[in-house]
């Protein structure tokens, strides 16, 4: 059902249900961030609230108001929303406490959650257990606390489920413009992916931001991602978490290696969503993204009268995908005419102290240095602490960065190495001269390598092959698995499945030696000592069969001339899809923790690329003279295990193929596990 939150989230009028301390300071709360709208409180006893008379009912409304806040007791809370569904209200925000997310605690609250929805019907809520929202655009807070943003005329938007962690991030002082803090609370109705579709849907929202706990509804995400590539506007993402589901019974390396926060990350590098690690990475990016936009490349200049400063933004950007490219001629020129000959002239500048003060120098270097194949540029400074010291001095660098900004015509950051030393009032000065106020090396050049990521140009992901299995799973026996991928297209050795040591040399000699014999009946065969390799005789067959106790065995051809090994495996992610993982494989596949991983469905350049960025890609291409892997024989057995997996993703939980034996004359399984599972 497609809900329109507009009225909710924009309202025109508010209605407060409820007599509490809480329902006071949303009529508060709207009083302060000045909303133009009437605020209805409603309580059946109580003559007035927040200084505003109230009505006793609901139905004694002048009107079905936008948006209310339902600041009541849960089971009140149901009772409330059936009547403002009835009304024809535009949504309400569900306060109460006590519903799906304590089922353990109280015993009911699954079925009060359901009884929720269905007194909600079509009328959209938020919640329950959530503080609601604050829209600084309009004013208008179903909010019951402090906050510390202000009303904006455009702004970033902050989505989360967390209300504490919504108030934290409206107290920032960073001069990042709010235009929307948002909490998805139970999500029971609408998640958070809706939630961000209503904000983006503002055209004064010029960034989403969200602290994701867990996606939910895969499709609905990758709509908000399809909504922000249209409308151009940026994605963001904390993501926190690990999902149990995506281990539960996990047989395989695969399930390790992958795991939820594989499937995550690559969900949301698939969907052009810029993940980041800290709160004061997101706000930082989302603050460059809403005064400069993603960027056309991941080349930065920085600039600082300190020698220590230029080096520490140069190791600070080890390790990132940024570049200080060299100086060129035209640069040089420049900085040669505003500095003199006694400068020497990189990237990062170290430009002295000699022309401090001295706004027209300043400028010239600033802008000289911006005039570069560059996408924008730092200028390093930490301004005292104005409680105990005067900023005066400081007063040029705002000055000449603003007049090189506008010579320019580039994003132009002051960038103070400590947060503390650009307070949110020199921020603010900042923004207004043009500039970006940015605090913290490394948050910032994370902020600026993710802005950069964001501009590169990708192409649509085609929708996401979604996991439907559930119940109890089995694992088939290495032979089957073979034999299925076979079917379509993994080349694997030729081989045989028997019962006892004297049919495995017979099986052995009409394969050819030397050959593998394999004990049944065990995921992890070389941990249990079921594996025997290159044997090479009727003897080394028998010997080796006997020695492993197997209730049966399976007798393989040798496979040799390998120049690398790969594991090739895919596990169902329910939280994300089905998650492809590449790794170094063999015995080293845990040694090396070298992978990476995509989600399904996937093309052969998404395969290839994915193979470069592995840390053996020199391997497969050839090192050292050894031959390389025959490259199109790798991607053509991953891609057949993706034709595997759709075609049986109804039941599909878990394949691997480790290890993939790479050379030049092709690829071969020579170990494959499927985990299936009951069709949901």
């Amino acid at each position: 059902m497609t809900r329109d939150l507009s009225r909710l989230i924009r309202p025109r009028s508010i209605a407060v249900v409820g007599g509490g301390v809480w329902c006071a300071s949303v009529i508060e709360q709207c009083r302060k961030m000045g909303f133009g709208g009437p605020v209805w409180p409603v309580h059946p006893s109580k003559t007035e609230l927040g200084g505003i008379a109230t009505f006793a009912s609901l139905e004694a409304l002048p009107g079905a108001p936008d948006a209310v806040f339902v600041g009541v007791n849960r089971k009140v809370t149901i009772e409330t929303v059936r009547i403002l569904r009835a009304m024809g209200a535009g949504g309400a925000v569900c306060f109460a406490s006590g519903f799906r997310e304590a089922q353990a605690e109280t015993g009911d609250g699954d079925s009060l959650q359901d009884a929720l929805l269905a007194a909600a019907g079509d009328m959209p809520i938020i919640g329950p257990n959530c503080y609601g929202f604050i829209n600084y655009l309009d004013g208008a807070l179903l909010w019951p606390d402090q906050h510390g943003g202000v009303r904006s005329g455009s702004g970033v938007a902050l989505i989360t489920q967390s209300s504490n962690m919504a108030i934290n991030l409206s107290m920032q002082a960073r001069g990042l413009p709010l235009a929307y803090v948002m909490t998805a609370g139970n999500q029971a109705q609408v998640g958070l992916a809706k939630i961000g579709q209503a904000v983006l849907a503002d055209d004064r929202v010029t960034a989403l931001g969200m602290h994701i706990e867990g996606v939910g509804d895969l499709p609905a995400f990758e709509a908000l991602a399809d909504m922000a590539r249209r409308q151009g506007k940026p994605l963001v993402a904390l993501k926190a978490g690990r999902s149990e589901q995506a281990q539960a019974a996990a047989v395989s390396h695969t399930a390790s290696l992958a795991g939820s926060d594989a499937g995550a990350k690559a969900l949301l590098s698939r969907l052009g969503v810029a993940q980041v690690d800290s709160l004061p990475e997101m706000l930082e990016l989302l603050k460059l993204l809403h005064f400069a936009g993603p960027l056309p490349s991941n080349r930065i200049v920085s600039m600082s009268c300190s020698g220590g400063e230029a080096s520490l933004m140069a190791d600070s950007a080890v390790g990132r995908d940024l570049e200080f490219p060299k100086l060129d001629t035209r640069q040089r020129e420049g900085l040669r005419a505003a500095l003199g000959p006694m400068v020497a002239l990189a990237n990062p500048l170290d430009y002295h102290t000699f022309i401090w003060d001295n706004v027209p120098a300043m400028t010239d270097t600033f802008a000289a240095i911006l005039q570069g194949d560059v996408a924008m540029g730092c200028i390093v400074v930490d301004f005292p602490r104005e409680d105990r010291c005067s900023i005066a001095a400081w007063e040029c660098v705002i000055t000449a960065g603003a007049k090189a900004q506008q010579r320019a015509g580039k994003p132009l950051a002051l960038l103070a190495t400590l947060p503390e030393a650009l307070p949110e009032a020199i921020a603010l000065r900042a923004i207004d001269a043009g500039l970006i106020p940015m605090l913290g090396i490394s948050d910032a050049l994370t902020a600026i390598e993710r802005a950069a990521w964001l501009g590169q140009s990708r192409p649509n992901a085609a929708p996401l092959l979604l996991p439907s299995s559930n119940g109890k799973t089995q694992v088939i026996s290495e032979a089957a698995a073979k034999q299925a991928l076979a079917g379509f297209g993994v080349v694997v050795p030729a081989a045989e499945s028997v019962v006892s040591a004297d049919d495995a040399v017979k099986a052995a000699e009409r394969i050819g030696f030397p050959v593998v014999i394999k004990g049944q009946g065990v995921a992890h065969k070389s941990e249990a000592g079921l594996v025997a390799l290159g044997l090479q005789n009727a003897t080394e067959v028998r010997d080796a069969a006997r020695a492993m106790q197997s209730p049966g065995f399976l007798v393989e051809q040798m496979i040799g001339g390998g120049v690398a090994e790969l594991l090739v495996g895919v596990v169902c992610d329910p939280a994300h899809g089905f998650v492809l993982t590449l790794a170094a494989g063999g015995v080293l596949t845990e040694i090396l923790q070298d992978s990476t991983s995509l989600l399904l469905p996937v093309t052969a350049e998404d395969v290839s690329k994915a193979l470069d960025r592995l840390r053996i890609a020199p391997i497969l291409r050839g090192y050292r003279g050894k031959p390389e892997a025959d490259r199109a024989s790798v991607i053509g057995a991953v891609m057949a295990v993706q034709s595997y997996v759709t075609a049986h993703a109804a039941v599909l939980q878990e394949i691997e193929i480790n290890p993939l034996i790479c050379g030049p004359q092709g690829a071969i399984a020579a170990d494959a596990l499927i985990r299936i599972g009951e069709t949901s």
